[in-house]
């Protein structure tokens, strides 16, 4: 389906045409209109299939349940759970009424839910009771324990003079709590009017969405998202995957997320598809969820995709329904990358780059690009994006070949982090343009490779060194299944390189031979001085290496073994 396409309305913003001018709620009624009985979400695990039509139904259900207990366009509300179903019927319900939804980590406990229901002035906060080790009731009884003896929709706590409501998405009752199914039934018997009313109070410019950083260097920052950012951008991730509404995408990542919200939500509507829901990843319910249900498509980090590829019960599963997908999220392995196009018959699979605060993709491989872009580079900027790569030492801008800041300046930038104006100046620059904090250059193609975040760069004894060239390196080394490279604090050099090492099975590797291999082929000053073996990796729930706990760890280790010396 494709919408008229008109100029960028955003005074003082590069006049790119884009795919779509309308809000999320509006284009998702196109779609209803064009295929109203298509599947639109499965979740294979609960037996659970919507079409357009039935979501459609809900989500307004929903919508007007919400303005029934007060909110309005502008609110904010926060949604704390894992990839439930009705995660998705709260992102579309506030869309459609121009309420701003905040993410929040599943992983969170009370000190960062407490933190977030400060600053993002939250006025509603849905949640589920528990998962893995959080008690998400008990910390709600902790933190707000008005909310015991207040009438609900009228709560009154100093500690957060922005919340009203609390909403437990599910059909048990908590006390001080709405339930989702009360407020369908109170949305089913409201007026269509209302709604329709609140949809006049906001524009595709307004801000739909807001997502907290991790906070590794600093307090989390809330980054404000419009329609107009992830809708396009949600078509252009959709547009190389070349999806069609014939595409079936198996999303295993979480949508609190952009890889989950944006890369698969978001790229499914735009182009009609059907997006697969495995709620908590697990390879095994990763495969059976692409067998049974015919899936095209799949999205996961490095570490998903090594997974699932090493499962004993991969080659049981019929996979060749699979086409594309998405790999990103990380340093992409080439290895990992090809062994996916091969045995998974992922042969136009992408690989993607950006950030959160960059809606998030702007730079992506083709489904039609060659097998060596898609296994060695993130590929090509987006068509109606403007990117540099700008020394940061002096500013100036590199050519191709030379090593800079990712820095990007289009429709997909930020609104900002959210009253944090002095955050956004540092992120933004006065041309506009989004620095990401991340390394990379360009080849004459205009193909690009990240090196990693600048604070990862090692530099020893004067000799910058990118972890990721390195980690390359030792995954061709037979018997190693993962390598994860940081820094560690040193006298002499300033830094050390230090490798945390994951072995295949059937193999038994040493550190010396690990060594030995790597001075044979690559300079001595990037080989690393230790290697320790690991059977897992501090992550988060994005499956992301967590690095500074990684170089933590070196520096602990490293002075374990001097003191033995």
């Amino acid at each position: 389906m494709n919408d008229t396409i008109v100029p960028n309305p955003t005074p003082g913003s590069l006049d790119y045409p884009l795919h779509s001018e309308l809000t999320i709620g509006e284009y998702f009624r196109r779609q209803v209109e064009a295929r109203p009985h298509q599947d639109f979400i499965v979740y294979p695990d609960r037996q659970l299939r919507w079409s357009y039509q039935d979501f459609d139904i809900r989500t307004d259900n929903l919508a007007k349940g919400l303005l029934a207990i007060g909110m309005k366009p502008g609110d904010h509300l926060g949604v704390w759970a894992r990839n439930i179903p009705d995660w998705l019927t709260f992102m579309f319900a506030t869309a459609k009424l121009g309420i701003v939804l905040v993410t929040l980590n599943p992983a969170y406990k009370s000190h960062e839910l407490d933190y977030v229901l400060n600053q993002s002035d939250m006025n509603t906060l849905c949640i589920i009771d528990a998962w893995r080790d959080v008690d998400y009731v008990k910390i709600i009884r902790e933190l707000v324990p008005e909310a015991a003896d207040c009438e609900r929709g009228h709560l009154t706590t100093a500690t957060y003079p922005h919340l009203k409501n609390l909403i437990y998405m599910g059909p048990e009752k908590h006390r001080g709590f709405f339930t989702v199914p009360e407020l369908l039934l109170l949305g089913s018997h409201s007026d269509d009017e209302a709604l329709k009313d609140a949809t006049k109070e906001f524009t595709n410019n307004s801000v739909v969405n807001m997502q907290y950083t991790s906070g590794t260097t600093g307090f989390p920052k809330g980054v404000m998202l419009t329609h107009r950012n992830i809708l396009n951008n949600g078509f252009y991730i959709g547009e190389n995957q070349k999806f069609t509404h014939v595409d079936r995408v198996c999303l295993p990542v979480p949508f609190f997320h952009c890889f989950g919200c944006v890369l698969g939500v978001m790229a499914v509507l735009t182009h009609g598809s059907t997006m697969v829901v495995v709620e908590e990843f697990d390879p095994l319910l990763v495969l059976e969820a692409i067998s049974k249900e015919r899936a095209t498509a799949f999205y996961g980090v490095p570490t998903m995709y090594i997974a699932v590829l090493n499962h004993p019960r991969f080659t049981e599963l019929d996979l060749t329904s699979l086409r594309t997908g998405i790999i990103a999220g990380a340093a992409v392995p080439p290895e990992v990358t090809k062994e996916a196009m091969e045995r998974m018959h992922m042969k136009e699979m992408t690989n993607c780059y950006g950030l959160t605060e960059t809606s998030p993709v702007f730079i992506q491989t083709h489904a039609d690009d060659e097998d060596w872009h898609k296994q060695h580079t993130v590929g090509r900027k987006h068509a109606p994006v403007e990117v540099r790569v700008i020394n940061p030492e002096d500013g100036s801008i590199c050519g191709p070949g030379e090593k800079g800041e990712i820095c990007c300046k289009g429709y997909n930038v930020m609104k900002g982090y959210y009253k944090m104006p002095e955050a956004t100046a540092q992120a933004i620059d006065e041309d506009g343009f989004l620095h990401s904090g991340d390394l990379g250059s360009y080849d004459e193609d205009g193909y690009y490779n990240i090196t990693g975040r600048i604070k990862d760069m090692i530099i020893r004894g004067g000799e910058n060194i990118y972890p990721l060239e390195i980690e390359n390196f030792m995954l061709s080394i037979p018997g190693v299944l993962d390598a994860q490279v940081v820094g560690a604090p040193d006298e002499k050099y300033g830094e050390i390189v230090v490798a945390f090492v994951k072995q295949r099975e059937g193999f038994t590797l040493s550190d010396e031979g690990i060594r030995e291999t790597m001075i044979k082929q690559m300079a001595r000053y990037k080989v690393p001085k230790y290697v320790f073996f690991v059977t897992e990796y501090p992550e988060t729930l994005s499956k992301k290496v967590k690095k500074y706990q990684l170089r933590e760890t070196a520096a602990e280790l490293i002075a374990k073994q001097n003191a033995k010396a």
